[in-house]
């Protein structure tokens, strides 16, 4: 034979014996862990004062963070939304029309000429004062000076963004007074 095994080489010979290996002793099943609220959380063998050991801090954590950011948001909202950035501000004009629009929320829409833009003659004609009215009174109060051609005095509000029920214009017209030609027109134009 050319290879014959030797005695201290049999020891470590892994073809002899079972081919199964032994199996390892099975652990413990884990003890189920209780709440405080629950019957079996009191029969267990543990210590009486197991109860009132604190608990990890990553749950008050998360629960402040998540606090932190709905009230972050909230605050945001309201203040893109909700607050006006401009109050009680007041622009003569000419209204130069008004509609009510809309598809599922219907608001009174309109056009004021700015008296200032009509008698400025060194600069260029810049924009028209696009708004929003803030009810039904105030729309008819703008339709009727409309027309009949008169300036009126109007006050307003403007916020951040737009929302559907408010108006398709971050300005919202709040009220409306006729205004005296005589008191805002220049006297060659009166």
């Amino acid at each position: 034979m050319l290879f014959e095994p030797k005695e201290d080489n049999e020891k470590n010979d892994f073809f002899d014996g079972p081919d199964i290996p032994e199996e390892a002793p099975a652990e413990e099943p884990k003890k189920p862990s209780y709440r405080p609220d629950d019957p079996a959380y009191w029969d267990e063998e543990e210590s009486e004062w197991e109860h009132l050991k604190p608990r990890s801090n990553g749950r008050l954590w998360m629960w402040l963070g998540i606090t932190f950011v709905v009230c972050a948001l909230l605050i945001g909202i309201w203040l893109r939304y909700f607050s006006p950035y401009v109050e009680d501000a007041t622009q003569y004009g000419y209204v130069e029309h008004i509609e009510y629009r809309g598809t599922v929320f219907h608001t009174y829409e309109g056009v004021l000429i700015p008296y200032k833009e009509l008698m400025d003659t060194t600069r260029i004609y810049t924009r028209d004062f696009i708004f929003s009215a803030e009810n039904d009174s105030v729309a008819k109060e703008l339709k009727r000076a409309m027309l009949s051609a008169r300036p009126v005095r109007v006050e307003y509000r403007k916020y951040h963004a737009t929302l559907p029920w408010r108006g398709s214009s971050k300005t919202i017209i709040t009220r409306v007074d006729s205004a005296d030609p005589e008191k805002i027109l220049p006297p060659e134009f009166r």
